[in-house]
């Protein structure tokens, strides 16, 4: 992508902000329309040296030409600010990603769907235990089991989360591998692997499409008549 992809995408953002059905886009009242001011080449060139990956084109283009987060889709682009002296990402689940690993490929697979069922099979259920404690003991145990096969720190290395869609749903866009520039969908609260998003076509989606989607959709809400 180029800055002519970006160029006047602020402005729409605005004027979708300040359209009467402002406030009837979903997640508005999160981001609340801002978006933070670009970054500079020489923040970016400070931000990847910092975390040793040089960023999706399309990521890096709208950091420079746009903004570097804010309104955008759910609730919100979650920005890159730099914070005591170094950069990292601020947001509802922005701490998952390890920084320390941006630079290693995301994976090609994520566990082994037959292991996720097993264990699903295993997950205890409140009838089958006669003591409330027992059950909890039980419930307790087998989340620690399911946690580290679906939140091992090696299912996301090479991405970062972007998005928080609520009830602990989140976006990440990856960084690194071969899925690099992706952005794909994290439902793991509700017991389901991380999962590219797609388009009708079935291609992958990647980041400008995944806001410029994303905008056009909103404007169609908020710049209608009440």
């Amino acid at each position: 992508m180029t800055d002519r992809w970006w160029a006047g995408l602020r402005r729409r953002v605005e004027a979708a902000g300040a359209g009467p059905g402002g406030g009837e886009v979903f997640g508005a009242f999160g981001h609340r329309w801002v978006v933070e001011e670009p970054l500079t080449l020489g923040e970016l060139a400070e931000l990847e040296a910092q975390t040793g990956v040089r960023l999706p084109e399309e990521y890096r283009d709208f950091l420079l030409h746009v903004g570097a987060g804010g309104a955008g889709p759910a609730y919100g682009l979650f920005p890159v600010r730099r914070v005591r002296g170094g950069w990292r990402w601020e947001g509802d689940g922005a701490d998952l990603a390890d920084l320390s690993r941006l630079a290693e490929p995301f994976p090609d697979r994520g566990p082994d769907p037959k292991l996720l069922d097993d264990l699903l099979a295993q997950c205890p259920e409140e009838e089958c235990f006669d003591d409330i404690e027992d059950f909890d003991d039980a419930i307790e145990a087998w989340d620690e089991r399911w946690d580290a096969v679906l939140f091992a720190p090696e299912r996301t290395v090479g991405a970062i989360a972007i998005c928080h869609l609520g009830c602990a749903q989140r976006e990440w866009l990856i960084l690194s591998g071969s899925h690099r520039g992706t952005v794909w969908s994290d439902c793991r609260a509700d017991d389901v692997d991380l999962a590219p998003l797609l388009h009708d076509d079935g291609t992958p989606v990647r980041f400008d499409r995944w806001y410029t989607d994303w905008l056009e959709k909103a404007e169609r809400t908020a710049l209608s008549a009440p």
